[in-house]
């Protein structure tokens, strides 16, 4: 049996943060970073509440710690708030979404406590990739051990999405070509998981069409609205194709490493993908004739206009369209060409291969994966 989420009401375009004017609230918690704080993006929102008062808590970082969460969760029941409030990229999405579901644990052990009851959850993000706003994934990162954790929970998803890409006209190229390629990955991984289904196909398909079509030109071109609009839905859809199909492998690799060399996910996805692609189609074991993958990936790159006159032509084209966008973004294609030291790479190899096989995502990869694929995966991707 399966079946697919419909999740939260999607407010969106130019202004649609004058939503928050028509919010009655006793008291609002604004969960976010100092960036959002710096360039007044916070106050654009706390000016638009009718709240009696709003605490913000912007101690949010790049790859939120569990000590972020655990400071925010301590806010969090000290001012008792009946509205939560994201902005920002997927961190601080992430890190509210944590605090819900710690909050929620505990409040199962008090039922009598009036604090049990559930706040109205607000996501608005300033940054087309992660499609955090209409998920019930967070990934946090264990600091001590130096891992990052994937929640999944459905107590997670947010009530309310706001997606005004007017927020999103600051953002620098560079990140522009990181979160737009995560938006990708979503969509291409959502697409041919194991948990597929029409539903979430429709979403992915035209996640992915959007992102070829407008990720250059808002990388170019940070003023064009419309093209930061187109992917900012697209990061949406995404969003909603994967957290009812689940991920892959590339995800699972991409959470690894970037706990253990500080890449941003989104370029490790990017990196990442046109190998996973090649793994999954079949390519590296002459699988691709009966490869259910390869036969997906073969309907994506017709939706595109690649050449794909066999399943073989189909994943190549596929995965080296991805490698040629992410020339045009600037994204390096190998490990060694992102600056990672080969013998670090080597020592930290293992461990990568044990937490991506850990790593919630590798259940929803279309073909299964060994540790030493993952072994030979890793090997081929530090030098191409």
């Amino acid at each position: 049996m399966k079946s697919f989420f419909v999740g939260p009401k999607i407010y969106n375009g130019s202004d649609s943060i004058d939503y928050l004017k028509e919010l009655k609230a006793r008291k609002a918690f604004l969960v976010t970073d100092q960036m959002m704080v710096k360039f007044g993006i916070a106050d654009a929102i706390t000016d638009r509440l009718q709240a009696g008062a709003c605490k913000i808590f912007a101690e949010v970082e790049p790859n939120p710690s569990l000590e972020t969460v655990q400071n925010g969760l301590a806010f969090f029941l000290e001012e008792k708030p009946d509205v939560i409030i994201a902005l920002g990229g997927g961190s601080p999405i992430d890190v509210a979404k944590a605090i819900l579901l710690f909050y929620y644990q505990i409040m199962e052990k008090k039922p009598g406590d009036k604090r049990g009851v559930k706040p109205l959850f607000i996501a608005i993000p300033t940054t087309s990739g992660t499609g955090s706003e209409v998920t019930s994934y967070s990934v946090v990162t264990d600091m001590t051990n130096n891992i990052k954790i994937p929640l999944n929970d459905e107590r997670m998803i947010p009530d309310v999405a706001i997606l005004d890409e007017q927020l999103t006209k600051t953002v620098p190229p560079s990140v522009t070509a990181d979160t737009g390629m995560d938006v990708l990955t979503h969509a291409i991984e959502a697409y041919v998981s194991n948990r597929a289904t029409e539903f979430t196909d429709l979403y992915a398909e035209k996640a992915i069409k959007s992102v070829f079509k407008y990720l250059l030109r808002a990388f170019r071109f940070g003023n064009d609205l419309e093209a930061r609009g187109k992917l900012h839905l697209a990061s949406c859809m995404a969003g909603i194709a994967f957290t009812n199909a689940s991920l892959g492998i590339t995800h699972s690799l991409a959470h690894a490493i970037g706990a253990k060399f500080h890449m941003s996910h989104g370029r490790s996805n990017a990196l990442l993908l046109p190998y996973v692609i090649q793994y999954n189609g079949g390519l590296c074991d002459n699988t691709y004739q009966t490869s259910e993958a390869a036969k997906k990936y073969m309907e994506l790159t017709k939706i595109l206009g690649l050449p794909c006159s066999t399943r073989k032509e189909a994943v190549i084209s596929l995965s080296t369209a991805i490698k040629v966008l992410n020339e045009k973004l600037g994204i390096p294609q190998t490990m060694q060409a992102a600056n990672i030291a080969e013998l670090s790479y080597e020592r930290h190899l293992l461990e990568i291969v044990k937490s991506a096989q850990k790593d919630i995502c590798t259940q929803g990869n279309p073909k299964e994966v060994s540790e030493a694929d993952f072994t030979n995966l890793l090997k081929w991707i530090y030098k191409g």
